[in-house]
């Protein structure tokens, strides 16, 4: 169609007037934070459209390195791309690809043999003891002397050495499972984990750590439990130098042993092993002494190499100085992948855990791309990959981040809100050990919720999901959850939650065909919202509390 000269002329004032008015308003506007603005309404049918795409059998369980994981990231990628973000991958791109090893243990060539002063036996595989598959040899060998060193846990705030006066230079460690009981739950779980002794044995010398199970241990996590997982693949990410990420390669070899392994390996040391686990009932303090027996252990593991994606992009911020300081969001994007099973349905489409965080973090995205200017500070939005296999891919990203780490001032993580009721509350781990706390508290107060404490300490989530590679870097961060107090008459959040674990948690059944409650998807994306308008645009960025262990411990100088 043509238009008359007089037409033409008369539409191109208009055009041009409207744009004048636009740029006025956008000067008028480009001092206003996101908290003024008119606030985008969050729009449930697109999480519901997330969600039923990202948990279909199309994409076979999501996991990590699978064809249905890349077609997830794709998509998240295209929505990203949707709604005008800006790439925050590598070269450019959406994608931080990250390189995994997978090991496996070849299950005939475990050996664990004792060269003691009334003679030499062997322990058998698996009955007496268990290994894992190496990521950094094929052939793992280790013979030397034993020395007991306790928990193995050196953390001098808490007035605990276990390696005070020891000498285990070229020797093979024997710690305990598990923690002191005086030893608080959160502090607890990160100062015994089984990669801080790891880190703490190799720190003093030692070329091997032997593992031994306590009766608490057996009581959480039956020896027998442990079978079940002989046969499971490891992985760990790889770097373009070819470093194994949290490995100690100085550690040649080791080996996890059940009660009554250790209580024959204790038969000539200078302190039976029913006596210590006797002190541990008491909490009294175990000290170490050195075992007058000489251990191999022998193992081979098949080691094979695969690719899988982070998936990152940026609403670039509006303030000339904050806008270099990031808010990142993290959401889980893999799951389980496929069951070896004999079900009919062997498929773990992984609805709740996590195509619900990632729906949710995805939608956050657009309202925030949807505001008319910009929060102060820019926003990363981060899908993660490797979760389900030790949080691998926000590990990688904390340690090769595609923005300089001291730049990020916070991290907010999404992994598996409970999407089957309204609660009138949200759960924010690590909500008391810097000032997001209070941030949190106020961006719930102005989704009409209530911020709770932890209800479940024991359980240590604050070191348990993505936030805490974050976390580890220096950088504040909280883990949200959907709330336990319900707006619904009648219904027990705890209940539902902890229905949910028993009946669908990793199971085929965390599919599109559970009782969602959209409400609820509604309520907990506008408390994530608000949680990161509040926090881009604070005028300073959070600090760690002054007592809090995980800011002295890992808290920037």
């Amino acid at each position: 169609m043509r238009l008359s000269k007089h037409i033409f002329v008369a539409a191109l004032c208009a055009s041009i007037f409207s744009l004048l008015l636009f740029g006025c308003a956008q000067t008028q506007t480009s001092a206003v934070s996101s908290a003024q603005q008119v606030k985008p309404d969050v729009e449930v049918e697109r999480i519901k459209a997330h969600m039923a795409f990202l948990a279909d059998d199309l994409l076979e369980g999501r996991d990590t390195g699978s064809r249905g994981h890349e077609i997830a990231s794709l998509y998240i990628a295209g929505e990203f791309k949707k709604y005008g973000l800006a790439p925050a991958g590598e070269n450019g791109s959406y994608m931080q690809r990250v390189t995994f090893r997978k090991t496996s243990l070849v299950q005939e060539s475990p050996r664990f043999m004792v060269q003691s002063p009334d003679g030499n036996y062997e322990l058998s595989y698996p009955k007496d003891f268990i290994v894992s598959p190496s990521a950094v040899r094929v052939e793992s060998n280790v013979s030397a002397p034993l020395v007991f060193v306790g928990y193995g846990i050196v953390a001098p705030e808490f007035g605990i050495d276990d390696y005070d006066n020891m000498n285990v230079k070229d020797k093979i460690v024997v710690v305990l499972s598990g923690k002191p009981k005086s030893l608080e739950n959160e502090e607890g779980a990160h100062l015994s984990s089984g990669a801080q002794k790891a880190k703490y044995a190799v720190e003093k010398g030692a070329i091997g750590m032997i593992t031994v199970q306590t009766p608490a241990g057996e009581k959480v996590r039956p020896y027998e439990r442990s079978l079940n997982y002989i046969h499971a693949p490891r992985m760990r990410w790889v770097d373009e130098k070819g470093n194994v990420g949290n490995t100690y390669p100085q550690l040649q070899g080791g080996a996890y042993l059940n009660m009554q392994s250790a209580e024959t390996l204790f038969a000539d040391a200078p302190k039976p092993i029913k006596d210590i686990y006797a002190a541990l009932e008491d909490d009294r303090h175990v000290k170490g002494f050195d075992i007058p027996v000489t251990v191999s252990i022998s193992s081979q593991s098949v080691h094979e190499e695969l690719s899988s994606p982070n998936v990152a992009a940026v609403l670039p911020g509006s303030d000339p100085i904050l806008k270099n300081e990031y808010v990142v969001f993290t959401a889980h994007s893999d799951h389980l992948g496929i069951s070896k099973s004999v079900e009919k349905d062997r498929i773990n489409n992984g609805a709740m855990d996590n195509a619900s965080g990632t729906s949710v973090m995805l939608e956050t995205a657009r309202m925030f791309a949807a505001l008319s200017t910009a929060p102060r500070r820019s926003v990363m939005f981060l899908a993660v990959t490797g979760e389900e296999k030790g949080l691998l891919g926000a590990d990688y990203f904390a340690k090769h981040p595609t923005v300089d780490i001291r730049s990020i001032v916070a991290n907010v993580n999404l992994d598996m809100p409970l999407l089957t009721y309204e609660s009138a509350d949200v759960i924010a781990f690590g909500a008391s050990h810097s000032s997001m706390g209070s941030y949190v508290e106020s961006a719930a107060a102005n989704a009409g919720i209530k911020l709770t404490d932890d209800p479940w300490p024991e359980q240590n989530l604050f070191t348990r999901s993505d936030h805490y590679a974050f976390v580890k870097q220096g950088v504040p961060a909280v883990f949200l959850v959907t709330g336990i107090e319900s707006k619904t008459p009648g219904v027990d959040g705890s209940k539902a939650l902890g229905n949910f674990l028993a009946t669908h948690y990793h199971r085929p059944s965390d599919d599109m065909h559970q009782d969602f409650n959209w409400d609820a998807a509604r309520t907990f994306t506008q408390v994530n919202f608000e949680i990161g308008s509040t926090l881009a645009d604070a005028p300073e960025r959070p600090t760690w509390n002054e007592d809090s262990f995980f800011g002295k411990t890992f808290g920037r100088k």
